[in-house]
């Protein structure tokens, strides 16, 4: 596979494909555990951005342009032969939406299922936030990434890994200002859509998002903070529910 995609446990013969979509600033290390974890139906690929990780020397991409171009010319042959889904976490959501809305437009492609999590509706107070935090001091990204969680205490105390943390992230906010976001495709998708949400975030206006189809919908509050999806036990009960979501998919709706 192309470096934007990473793969670590193959499943050739796996009837599903699943794709995620990291938290921005992030690598795809949370991710990459769900290959090994998920059954056997299920093939888990993740989505790895270029400015990180094995590719850390190439340019950030400049827009949702780039960066949908770049994974569906990596991803179109694969998702066309297989049934497949999307799953997102906050900045990771936002762009499994820009790129399913891409495969519907110009190939037709619909993800069985839509799975977006931590995913501020556009018009929330959260995600005007959230689009404007590359123009916040990087102290204050800092304190706010404490406070948060979801990066290991001691990450926050290496100042070059805090320097190209702060610099990764921004560079992701950045892209999501390049995308209307705000002008939601109402019913535009037939597929099934989930949202799931931290319940110690109130107003994250994720509602928004179940108006995107015509298809089933369903939000959850699960407990904790945003990055609530490192909590075992509700990294459990996501993976419980996204295996049976797509594995009793209609494949043929």
């Amino acid at each position: 596979m192309d470096k934007l995609v990473f793969r670590p446990y193959k499943r050739p013969n796996a009837l599903y494909r699943l794709i995620c979509f990291p938290w921005a600033g992030s690598n795809c290390s949370f991710f990459a555990r769900w290959g090994e974890i998920f059954s056997s139906t299920i093939e888990v690929s993740v989505i790895r951005l270029p400015g990180r990780e094995c590719h850390a020397k190439e340019p950030f991409a400049k827009d949702m342009t780039e960066v949908i171009n770049k994974i569906t010319s990596v991803l179109l042959k694969e998702l066309q032969e297989k049934p497949f889904a999307f799953f997102g976490h906050s900045f990771g959501s936002y762009v499994s939406y820009a790129l399913a809305v891409h495969l519907k437009e110009e190939y037709g492609l619909e993800p069985v299922h839509l799975f977006l999590s931590g995913a501020y509706g556009p018009q929330s107070e959260y995600f005007s936030l959230l689009s404007k935090s590359h123009e916040i001091e990087d102290s204050r990204i800092l304190e706010y990434l404490d406070v948060l969680g979801g990066v290991p205490p001691e990450f926050l105390q290496n100042e070059q890994i805090t320097r190209h943390l702060i610099l990764t992230l921004k560079q992701d906010q950045k892209i999501l200002q390049t995308y209307p976001f705000h002008d939601i495709r109402r019913k535009y998708f037939t597929c099934d859509v989930t949202c799931f949400n931290a319940s110690d975030e109130t107003k994250q206006g994720s509602e928004a998002w179940l108006a995107v189809t015509s298809g089933d919908t369903a939000s959850y509050n699960l407990p904790g903070s945003h990055f609530y999806l490192l909590e075992p036990s509700n990294e459990t009960f996501l993976i419980e529910h996204i295996t049976k979501c797509i594995e009793n998919s209609d494949i043929l709706k």
